[in-house]
């Protein structure tokens, strides 16, 4: 990757994604010392998890966050969970095991996805503890998102959501 790909992409201010980790806010940017070196760091505050990370500049696009979608693109999403999706495997070891990899991407369709095939999975046969966890940290991810995209309440959306998902 070319140097200055890594430069700062992101202003103090910024709503981003982290995958899996949620919506937040760039508070600001510090520079902190390791092993000799001055390395630029995002503050990114999480106000959700009440959780304010610390993220090297240069790490960033590696480690997936980008910035809130579109209102366009967020409207795609909530769609996209209406759309019939593959049950997936029987194994909920695999499931599992895809869904956390579909979250760790950290696209909002990615996201739509996840909460859409565990949902329809839920109403079939009631999920696994780890997996009912994915289910609610990937529904709270992209109601997150999308309410910041759509400037709407996170009751509003949850609720945008759940009639996308009950459409057939």
């Amino acid at each position: 990757m070319a140097k200055t790909e890594t430069l700062q992409q992101f202003q103090q201010g910024d709503m981003v994604v982290y995958p899996i980790q949620g919506v937040g806010r760039i508070d600001h940017l510090e520079t902190r010392t390791f092993k000799g070196k001055d390395i630029p760091y995002y503050v990114i505050c999480l106000e959700a998890a009440e959780m304010i990370l610390r993220v090297p500049v240069n790490k960033s696009l590696e480690l997936g966050i980008r910035p809130i979608v579109s209102k366009a693109l967020a409207e795609k999403a909530l769609k996209h969970i209406s759309k019939e999706h593959e049950p997936g495997p029987s194994d909920w070891k695999q499931r599992y095991t895809m869904n956390l990899d579909l979250l760790k991407k950290g696209g909002i369709n990615d996201i739509a996805e996840v909460v859409a095939k565990l949902y329809h999975r839920s109403k079939v046969k009631e999920l696994p503890v780890q997996e009912r966890k994915l289910y609610d940290d990937a529904l709270k991810l992209m109601v997150d998102e999308v309410s910041f995209s759509m400037v709407k309440s996170k009751d509003e959306v949850e609720q945008l959501v759940f009639c996308q998902l009950e459409k057939e």
